[in-house]
């Protein structure tokens, strides 16, 4: 591991926390409100990208309320989305129903995460003890003493080295340490793949989120007031098939199912304008080792189904800064402090996972493969005919199987 070159310079911290996502900059901030001297590393100058989750589900804004910014938290521009909804076929069905959650607020928030990774940001600078640091890569991990101790990170300037307590590791699903650490998640399978883009959104289209499906087609539109991200689902491989059918065949299929797209396909020109979103389901069996934790993407990718995974890694930093506070502050934080965040967040985890294979494996999948408009799947007409079926998977998508509170 203690393979780098000698760092132009050493900074000690309590906790070293790399990747300043939503799990990582929501275990800085907690830390640090507790008293936690904490580094945060982004290997980026700043959150400006496409391609993540912008879903803020009410287990999120809960804890917002609960820390008392709810009201600053939304003063940030968003949408709201009470209902999801998909149409299949001509058939609209209500999927999930948000607005019965008794929660602060009942809906899910529709907010670019740039715009929520800044808003954790300045909330943490406003405590003596959180930093964080742009432009830095975490890289390699420094290992005395049979355990993690710090880590190698590259700066503008060179290699420094951060010594600390307790090494996090919120670097996502490719994640760096993950690969150091020599840990090895689990695939749990994945059936399909995403096309994802935007299109320009008019007065006239319809201002909720919904997902459209017909003869072996899936289109999921996310509002977004100005356009759509759009999500164009296609079993798993079948991406160079699809590009080999041509731009126009493309477009077909899409109007097959949003024909009231018909004056913007000129907006997707060519396949530069299309990103392809491979899926990937997988979990770590165990998240730590002495003085090295996993927590978010970086622990377990989830699918894209019901946008939860970034509320289920912001839930996994309040159950890490819950546990682990106290015996950092005190020097005192041991494996089996590592062990009871896991313990805490594997089951939710397992279930949330548990249910997106179901959904991919038993719903999306045969929609997006049929070729006919035969029966929906026997969970769409579970909730067509019984409606209460709506609030269970509110409950589920908005909520989790285990939400996380700032104080126990």
């Amino acid at each position: 591991m203690d393979t780098h070159p000698s760092p132009i310079k050493t900074i000690k911290t309590t906790c070293c926390i790399a990747g300043g996502g939503p799990a990582g900059m929501m275990a800085g901030l907690l830390l640090a409100r507790d008293g936690v001297d904490v580094v945060v590393l982004e290997k980026h100058a700043d959150f400006l990208r496409d391609f993540r989750g912008d879903t803020i589900h009410p287990s999120t804004m809960e804890l917002m309320a609960e820390l008392g910014v709810l009201n600053r938290f939304l003063s940030r521009p968003h949408q709201k989305i009470h209902r999801l909804n998909g149409f299949f076929g001509t058939q609209e069905i209500t999927i999930a129903d948000f607005s019965r959650l008794p929660v602060h607020c009942p809906y899910i928030a529709m907010m670019p995460q740039w715009d929520f990774l800044d808003f954790l940001v300045d909330e943490g600078a406003q405590y003596p003890h959180f930093r964080i640091m742009m432009k830095t890569k975490a890289a390699g991990l420094i290992e005395s003493d049979h355990r993690i101790s710090g880590v190698y990170a590259e700066t503008e300037d060179g290699i420094i080295a951060i010594e600390s307590d307790l090494v996090i590791g919120a670097d996502g699903r490719r994640s760096t340490l993950r690969t150091q650490a020599s840990f090895q998640a689990v695939d749990q399978g994945a059936p399909i793949d995403v096309l994802w883009m935007k299109i320009s959104r008019k007065p006239t289209d319809p201002d909720q989120a919904s997902g459209r499906f017909d003869r072996g087609r899936g289109f999921i539109m996310l509002y977004r007031e100005e356009y759509w991200q759009c999500a164009w689902i296609i079993p798993k491989g079948a991406y160079e098939s699809i590009r080999a059918q041509g731009m126009e065949a493309f477009h077909q299929s899409l109007l097959s199912v949003a024909p009231f797209l018909h004056d913007r396909m000129d907006e997707l020109r060519d396949w530069g304008d299309i990103s392809l979103l491979t899926i990937t389901v997988d979990r770590l069996e165990q998240w730590f080792k002495p003085g090295l934790l996993f927590i978010g993407d970086a622990a377990h990718a989830m699918s894209p189904i019901g946008g939860v995974g970034i509320n289920l890694a912001i839930q996994d930093a309040v159950a890490a800064a819950r546990i682990l506070a106290t015996p950092l502050k005190n020097g005192t934080c041991t494996i089996a402090d590592l062990q009871k965040v896991q313990d805490r967040r594997m089951w939710p985890t397992r279930m949330t996972q548990n249910v997106q294979l179901f959904m991919q494996n038993r719903i999306f999948g045969p929609l997006v493969t049929r070729k006919d408009n035969s029966d929906f799947p026997v969970a769409m007409r579970m909730i067509l005919r019984l409606p209460f079926l709506r609030l269970v998977t509110a409950r589920i998508i908005g909520m989790g199987f285990r939400p996380e509170h700032i104080q126990d």
